[in-house]
């Protein structure tokens, strides 16, 4: 089994930055050689891919955040970042992070994210 946990969502301002973190644990193998997404999903809203970075290291992002999301990993510590920054109310919702290994995909618990003066 696979363990995907969020951390680092909040409240902030417009116009404020936050990373996320997903830190992955349990049977991984070689993390470097997933994929892993964060996706969110705002009330009333469907879950929406936000970013995506493939094994080696290519990087995809919804059209409403690029320039604004950076999307990361950390092989050695089995961690996916996004950065954010410029944000504004319509990126208010909870992120979750996606794994997919051989044909399985795991998700954590979700993490949230409130823009708001």
């Amino acid at each position: 089994q696979v363990q995907l946990v969020e951390s680092g969502g909040g409240l902030v301002q417009p116009g404020g930055s936050l990373r996320l973190s997903c830190a992955a644990s349990g049977s991984i193998f070689i993390f470097s050689m997933y994929t892993m997404g964060w996706y969110r999903q705002a009330p009333g809203k469907q879950r929406e891919l936000v970013a995506v970075i493939f094994s080696g290291g290519r990087t995809n992002y919804a059209d409403s955040v690029k320039g604004r999301f950076t999307i990361s990993r950390d092989n050695a510590k089995n961690t996916v970042y996004l950065q954010m920054s410029s944000l504004n109310s319509e990126d208010t919702a909870v992120y979750y992070c996606k794994l997919d290994r051989a044909g399985n995909t795991y998700w954590g618990q979700g993490t949230q994210v409130t823009v708001s003066s």
